[in-house]
């Protein structure tokens, strides 16, 4: 629990001739919830409410549908010093 204070006025340091409290009133603070899909055991998943940060920290694992696409990875043959032919105003004939 908490208070929210409502204020009028201009700051001194504005220009103002101060700021005044019209009106206290209680607040609640709550946790940031999100319904997310979670696995749960091997391979089960279930709907929670979790907070922001149980997700951030990791201690909530996401449901994954699909894999992230991935470009194939080509191999690139090696190149050797014998095989680099030089070019350009440098190169020797």
């Amino acid at each position: 629990m908490g208070n929210t204070v409502t204020i009028r006025g201009k700051a001194k340091y504005l220009g103002g001739v101060g700021t005044k409290v019209t009106g206290i009133s209680r607040r609640k603070f709550k946790p940031n919830l999100q319904r997310l899909r979670v696995t749960v055991g091997q391979g089960t998943s279930t709907s929670l409410l979790v907070c922001t940060q149980c997700i951030r920290s990791g201690k909530v694992t996401k449901l994954v549908r699909q894999k992230p696409f991935r470009l194939p990875t080509v191999e690139k043959p090696k190149t050797t010093a014998d095989d680099v032919v030089p070019s350009g105003p440098r190169a020797r004939p």
